[in-house]
């Protein structure tokens, strides 16, 4: 039996249309299937608890990345693999894993049944599919949870967007902030900080690759500093991250680790998958091949 976990309201409302087509898809195909719909914040983690891995093939996720996140952090320590069909703003990491975002190839590849493991990180308790960002990025990702334009323009298809009105409107009053950052026992001082993104996948905010070379399974974080930069630079470099091209300025500073501590000189929020999870200072690590992927 496939188990599916619905965010009805993600993409402003995208996850329960994807849904009534995907069911009628499984219906067609005769598939086992059940179902539950999320109706709070981590709902997800507790309807994954009450899963069977005995006659569960899949847990299936329907929403964006924050409703993946959930389900992901629930089956960690479990041999039950995940799957995606993309339904949010976002869905980052759908191109990540060069999931389709068409419901009917999602759909497709899950039913093939075809597995892989992927590394992910770990903050605290809670687990981190994709990139954790600390400092601007965590600020952006409050302000866009937030946002009355991200339902506008997730309504008219242009979800994408809502993350760069985000940073425009967080970048007129953010502080850059000085940090100490550890890797992998290493101690870095850098100054004037703008973010820190620590990389289990190259992109998100919707595309944005931040860390172009980060692998989801070679056991190592790419780590991504942005920092010295006036606010008019970063703001002029932002466009280029979309295509991983702002690592050439010399206030990106990218490294490699498999522990990132940080610490700054006044806490700042880090957001892991797009959720808010905590304020500095802050440990990450990765935890090679944990996860299961269908």
């Amino acid at each position: 039996m496939y188990s599916f976990i619905v965010n009805k309201i993600s993409g402003n409302g995208k996850g329960l249309k994807v849904w009534k087509k995907v069911e009628k898809l499984l219906q067609e195909k005769q598939v086992n299937y059940q179902v539950r719909f999320t109706e709070r914040p981590k709902h997800a983690i507790e309807i994954v608890k009450e899963i069977s891995s005995e006659t569960c093939l899949a847990v299936v996720a329907i929403g964006g990345d924050g409703t993946i996140h959930d389900v992901a952090n629930g089956l960690i320590g479990s041999n039950i693999p995940l799957g995606i069909i993309p339904a949010g703003s976002g869905n980052d990491l759908a191109r990540a894993l060069d999931i389709p975002m068409d419901y009917k190839k999602a759909l497709e590849r899950i039913l093939m049944g075809e597995q892989r493991k992927m590394d992910i990180g770990r903050i605290n308790n809670e687990y981190c599919i994709t990139v954790t960002g600390i400092g601007f990025d965590g600020k952006v990702a409050e302000v866009n949870n937030a946002s009355k334009f991200k339902n506008l323009l997730n309504f008219i298809r242009l979800g994408d967007l809502s993350y760069a009105h985000s940073v425009l409107h967080v970048l007129l009053k953010y502080r850059p902030v000085n940090i100490q950052l550890k890797v992998d026992g290493k101690t870095l001082t850098f100054f004037n900080v703008w973010l820190i993104a620590i990389a289990n996948t190259p992109n998100y905010g919707g595309g944005i690759k931040i860390c172009p070379d980060a692998c989801y399974h070679d056991g190592l974080f790419d780590i991504c500093i942005i920092h010295s930069m006036t606010k008019w630079e970063l703001l002029r470099n932002f466009p280029k991250a979309y295509k991983g091209k702002h690592v050439s300025h010399p206030g990106v500073t990218m490294l490699k680790g498999k522990e990132v501590e940080v610490i700054s000189e006044w806490p700042v929020i880090v957001q892991s998958d797009g959720e808010l999870v905590t304020k500095t200072p802050v440990n990450v690590t990765i935890q090679k091949e944990a996860l299961l992927i269908i």
